[in-house]
């Protein structure tokens, strides 16, 4: 008996034929059509070798998109990355800056990396998109945290400001980069794991040599231009992120934008600077003029309330001079003007050291590294003396003689001073100096390779057999780096006596472990005897009480004043060793910024 056929249920099929109206009918062949199997193989082949010559071509330009995209963000963030450092160093200082910096980096690179897939799946647009809006705002953070940074203090108002502003740049950036890098094909022979491996090393390793090739470039021509200006940098990196990642977002920039261009102080405009100064009015100072450069910022500060000026990089002083008495009374007709600090005046005892030949003015030579507003080199010119000054940066020089009472009848080397000083001393035809002041800029740590071995040899062949130096060294003699300094100078120079500005102030030294000061060491390259001043003359004083207190050297250090790490080893300070000196630098620094925030008002540090 035959089985019984099964009744098919709607929506059901067999698996032997199918419903003739689920199933298209074939065209006809049109008679007429030129249609042969020849021209059909013809065509195929034709669209076979179409395809074979197109995809290699898209293959590659897929390719490089993936990477050209890629690249692009990691340089982006590499060229931020170092001007976040520029925005808050005239607020924190370059070294309190840097605390907490590359560890933010690593953080927010390795949360991009381990987040894009979420960050795809939960935003509803490419995160991409929020980069340009995320860069717009950073200027307006960075102004109003720069407003209470005595609040954030410098050891946390870095790593604040750059959480809230360098950090989400960087995590966003990188997750756009790994979602890039998804689609990247590496080559087929390399073993598995370094294929997994290559996106994530790759593009670190591509971040860490654009930062170092693109950060050097903005240090050297920072300020520059507008556009090489702190912000206008950062309205630059903005345009950029733009740019690559055009969104309907911006629109929520716009606030930011019109923050920045009407608000900002930062920006280097005359209708910025005059905002400023419109706020510095309540606490009694005013900008003369700024501008940055590459050593920092730049400014010259005048309080009309109290008669002083003076010259600001980043956050520290150069120096400063009373305004109020020029030209007045008794100073009227003086070469000089009055130092607000005494340590400027004291440098001037270099001429009071007895040798055993008899130094005359107008016979010698000075050589002064590091220039300040110019107070040194300034009383050297008053006396007579054929002065050189070594300067590295430009607007420093211009500022000193266009603000301060530094003479024009002086010889000025824009340049390096290691660099200077190197290729003088191999030239033994080269000029040769009676005195050699060293003055250079710290601000809260010293400049280590002006304080080698090998720098001080090079001075050493630049001093005349019956010449003296003065070198002028700023640190924390609660800590171990003054002792290592000393030590060094003395390696070189047979016979040194040190001078503290003023006697240690026990009870801030006892209450916060700090003594913070200003030392010169006069030395000579006699073996014999050791370093003796002569009583000033009134020449000697030109006519200035500042000289008259602090000319003459008086609260001389003693080798208990040093400080010495435990295990700290013995011996100088070489230029292949200079890691003995930089970690002290975080210690030193932050002693720093507190004892500027005492010398000067902290809206004039944060409106700058």
């Amino acid at each position: 008996m035959a089985p019984k056929q099964r009744k098919p249920t709607p929506g059901s099929s067999s698996s032997s034929s199918s419903s003739p109206s689920s199933s298209k009918p074939i065209p006809p062949i049109d008679p007429n059509s030129s249609f042969t199997p020849e021209s059909f193989e013809k065509e195929l082949k034709s669209l076979a070798q179409k395809a074979q010559s197109e995809t290699p071509l898209r293959y590659f330009r897929e390719q490089s998109i993936i990477y050209l995209k890629s690249a692009a963000l990691l340089s982006l963030i590499a060229l931020y990355s170092t001007v976040s450092q520029l925005n808050l160093s005239p607020t924190y200082g370059s070294i309190s800056s840097s605390k907490w910096h590359t560890k933010l980096i690593m953080a927010g690179c390795f949360a991009g990396w381990s987040t894009n897939l979420t960050l795809n799946r939960i935003l509803p647009f490419n995160p991409e998109k929020l980069l340009p809006v995320l860069a717009v705002y950073v200027p307006v953070v960075q102004f109003f945290l720069g407003k209470v940074s005595s609040t954030l203090t410098a050891q946390w108002g870095p790593l604040i400001t750059e959480g809230l502003t360098l950090l989400p740049l960087v995590t966003i950036s990188v997750a756009c980069v790994a979602t890039y890098l998804e689609g990247a094909d590496f080559p087929g022979f390399l073993p598995g794991w370094i294929r997994d491996a290559l996106p994530g090393l790759g593009s670190y390793g591509f971040y860490k040599l654009a930062e170092r090739v693109l950060g050097g470039l903005v240090e050297e021509y920072v300020g520059s231009t507008v556009a090489n200006t702190r912000v206008g940098m950062e309205l630059a990196l903005a345009g950029s992120y733009a740019i690559l990642a055009p969104s309907k977002l911006l629109f929520f920039a716009l606030p930011a934008l019109l923050h920045t261009a009407l608000l900002n102080t930062h920006l280097p405009t005359g209708h910025a600077l005059g905002n400023l100064n419109k706020g510095l009015e309540k606490v009694g100072y005013v900008v003369l003029d700024r501008k940055e450069s590459l050593t920092g910022y730049i400014s010259v500060v005048d309080s009309p309330k109290e008669g002083y000026r003076v010259m600001r990089c980043d956050h520290s002083l150069l120096g400063g001079e009373w305004v109020k008495f020029l030209g007045q009374g008794q100073f009227k007709g003086n070469q000089v003007a009055e130092p607000i600090y005494g340590v400027f005046a004291m440098l001037e005892a270099v001429r009071l050291v007895e040798t055993p030949k008899k130094i005359k003015d107008e016979k010698a030579k000075a050589l002064v590294i590091g220039l300040g507003i110019g107070t040194t080199p300034a009383a050297l010119v008053a006396h007579g003396i054929d002065t050189t000054v070594v300067e590295i940066d430009p607007v420093v020089h211009d500022f000193a003689l266009k603000y301060f009472q530094l003479p024009k009848n002086h010889t000025a080397v824009i340049e390096d001073a290691v660099t200077y000083t190197s290729r003088l001393a191999a030239d033994e035809e080269g000029q040769r100096f009676d005195y050699i002041v060293h003055d250079v800029f710290t601000g809260g740590a010293e400049p280590i390779p002006l304080f080698t071995l090998e720098f001080l040899q090079n001075l050493n062949v630049l001093l005349k057999p019956n010449g003296v130096i003065a070198i002028n060294y700023a640190g924390d003699f609660a800590l171990p780096p003054p002792r290592i300094v000393t030590n060094t100078i003395r390696s070189v120079f047979p016979s040194c006596r040190g001078f503290r500005e003023h006697p240690r102030d026990l009870e801030d030294f006892t209450k916060n472990q700090r003594d913070f000061t200003n030392m010169v060491m006069f030395c000579t390259k006699s073996t014999s005897g050791e370093v003796k001043f002569r009583r000033p003359t009134q020449r000697d004083l030109l006519n200035s009480p500042s000289r008259q207190a602090f000319l003459y050297p008086q609260h001389e250090v003693k080798e208990e004043d040093f400080v010495k790490a435990e295990g700290e080893a013995e011996g100088v300070l070489t230029a292949n060793d200079t890691e003995r000196l930089v970690k002290w630098h975080e210690s030193s620094a932050m002693g720093h910024w507190g004892i500027m925030r005492t010398v000067l008002p902290d809206a004039v540090w944060e409106e700058w």
